[in-house]
């Protein structure tokens, strides 16, 4: 599987009853990314989850990111892991998911932490929270003109934090190759109908004319 376009990184918000469900109606929408995010100490269930969405994304062939913990994306075949300032380096990460598997790195609001993670052998940077967050109401915030100033990083960047339709194409314009969502997705009424305009915003030839989400 490789690593996807730019588009939606579609970020669970669990736990929750229907994951698996959800998950798939943000993958009907066009998800290029599907993290697993469950800060819960249900071992068994956790496990049962990214088995159960391992197999659906294979479905989709969208690459599966476990948030945080090594040992469950390795247990479970993940694409890769997702790690945080309080977790693994991007090294130890690698020696145990292999050369080939996805890691991420939250940078947040430091260019220095970008750079140390993309040569500690990270495949993406994220930063954030570019706005208010309700999933993180106290996170550290980001500016646009750090996007712009990460072009020469070598690797993806994602804007994650309180993103919604209308600011996203702002996070685009910057450079974001993924835009990250939680709530705005998940917590929508439809959520693959949500997903499709989130992805829509990207564009074969964006910057420039963004696709008019209102179309079929």
């Amino acid at each position: 599987m490789t690593f996807p376009d730019r588009g939606l990184y579609a970020i669970t918000d669990g736990p929750r009853k229907d994951p698996v469900a959800a998950a798939a109606a943000a993958l009907a929408g066009g998800a290029r990314l599907l993290q697993y995010r469950d800060k819960s100490a249900d071992v068994a269930r956790r496990l049962d989850e990214v088995r159960a969405l391992k197999r659906l994304c294979d479905a989709h062939e969208v690459p599966l990111i476990v948030n945080d913990d090594i040992a469950l994306a390795k247990a479970t075949d993940a694409a890769g892991v997702h790690l945080g300032e309080h977790d693994a380096d991007p090294v130890a990460a690698r020696a145990v998911l292999g050369p080939r598997a996805i890691i991420g790195v939250s940078c947040y609001d430091s260019l220095e932490r970008a750079r140390a993670a993309v040569a500690a052998g990270a495949s993406y940077v994220a930063f954030g929270a570019f706005f208010a967050s309700p999933t993180k109401p106290q996170a550290r915030r980001a500016t646009l003109d750090l996007l712009r100033h990460t072009a020469t990083l070598g690797v993806p960047r994602v804007a994650i934090g309180g993103i919604t339709l209308d600011n996203a194409p702002r996070l685009i314009e910057a450079g974001a190759d993924y835009l990250a969502v939680i709530s705005a997705l998940f917590g929508a009424a439809d959520v693959t109908a949500t997903a499709r305009r989130f992805a829509g915003l990207y564009a074969p030839s964006f910057p420039g004319k963004l696709v008019d989400d209102e179309q079929p």
